[in-house]
C-alpha cells in the first residue's frame, strides 16, 4: 500500500479523532517520560500528528516549538485550522527531507505504515535529525523479526511494517543513539514503544 493510499484511508476517519470513542490519554503517560530524558525544549516534531493536539498541546505545555507532518490532507487541514501559528507540512515521511533539528521527535502509531522497504531509512532519518541529546518516541509492532500486514480494524483497509527487535536496536546504535526505555505498554498485544536519545 502507497503512502497516498494511507493519506487517502486517514482522511476517511480524520473525525474519529474528535469522538467520544477516541482515547485522548492514549500516549501521553510515555510521551511524558520521554519528555523526562529531554536537556532542551526548543523544537520538537510530531510526525503522524493527526489533527486532535492532544501531544501538539503536551509539547507546548512543556515548553517545545511543535510542528507536525502528516500524509493525510484532512488531517493536516484540520490541524492547520486548529492550530494557525504552528507549521505542518502535509508530506510523505519517506521523502519529505527536514530542514531542522528537533530536541524531541515523536511518532506515535504513526510510521508503523511506513513501506517495509522504506522502514530503515525513514527511522535512520528521523535520528539523524535529532539535536544532540534529543529524544525519538516512537511507537511499533513488538516483533522479533521484520513483517508487514494490512487490516481494516478502523474501517478502510490500511498497511503496517515493523523491522523487528533486533534490526530496530541495532539501527539506533548505528546512528548514534541509545535505546532509554523499550516497553510492551499494552502486553498482551504486541504493541511497543521505544524512547531514543541522542548520545
Amino acid at each position: 500500500m502507497k503512502p497516498h493510499q494511507i493519506g487517502k484511508a486517514y482522511d476517511q476517519i480524520a473525525d474519529l479523532w474528535d469522538s467520544d470513542k477516541f482515547p485522548n490519554d492514549n500516549g501521553i503517560s510515555q510521551h511524558n517520560r520521554a519528555i523526562a530524558f529531554t536537556h532542551r525544549r526548543g523544537a520538537a516534531l510530531d510526525v503522524g500528528c493527526g489533527w486532535n493536539g492532544r501531544i501538539i498541546d503536551l509539547l507546548i505545555e512543556h515548553g517545545f516549538s511543535p510542528e507536525g507532518i502528516d500524509v493525510s490532507d484532512e488531517m493536516i487541514t484540520r490541524a492547520r485550522r486548529k492550530y494557525p501559528d504552528l507549521t505542518f507540512y502535509h508530506a510523505d515521511v519517506c521523502s519529505w527531507q527536514p530542514t531542522v533539528r528537533y530536541d524531541l521527535i515523536t511518532a506515535w502509531d504513526s510510521i508503523w505504515h511506513v513501506p517495509l522497504e522504506d522502514h530503515e531509512n525513514v527511522l535512520r532519518k528521523l535520528l539523524l535529525s535529532l539535536n544532540q541529546s534529543g529524544v525519538y518516541i516512537f511507537s511499533t509492532g513488538g516483533l522479533d523479526k521484520a513483517c508487514d500486514h494490512t487490516d481494516d480494524y478502523m474501517g478502510p483497509e490500511v498497511y503496517y511494517s515493523a523491522l523487528g527487535i533486533p534490526k530496530l536496536l541495532n539501527l539506533i546504535s548505528e546512528s548514534g543513539c541509545i535505546c532509554r526505555h523499550l516497553e510492551y505498554d499494552q502486553y498482551p498485544e504486541l504493541h511497543l514503544y521505544l524512547i531514543v536519545q541522542k548520545s
